[in-house]
């Protein structure tokens, strides 16, 4: 995948998104944070020979929101994505988390474009 198809996949899910945060406060949920927190390149012949980055989904609902987690399930497996699910309530903001993780080998690009 490319950036630009990864951004395309997670607005696919049909939430509000962001890359990391929204720019103001107050967004309601449901809503999306994305980022990619990390990398996991295949090095080979002393350089980095494929570009593996690890992303990071995060759904916020107002409650735990089945329907919600489904959808963005649904775009994952769409996508051929394979992901570990994690689940948290948020009590001071009233808010629940629910994070995918995954790997995501990307290709054709330089510096994020």
């Amino acid at each position: 995948m490319t950036f630009k198809e990864v951004s395309a996949m997670v607005a696919g899910i049909g939430y509000p998104s962001a890359y990391y945060q929204f720019p103001e406060t107050g967004q309601q949920p449901p809503f999306i944070c994305f980022y990619f927190d990390g990398n996991n390149d295949l090095i080979a012949d002393d350089s980095n020979y494929q570009k593996i980055e690890h992303l990071i989904i995060e759904l916020y609902t107002e409650h735990k929101d089945f329907e919600a987690e489904a959808a963005v399930e649904s775009v994952l497996s769409t996508a051929g994505m394979v992901w570990d699910r994690d689940e948290t309530p948020i009590e001071s903001e009233r808010m629940y988390e629910v994070i995918f993780e995954m790997d995501v080998v990307i290709k054709g690009e330089t510096n994020g474009e």
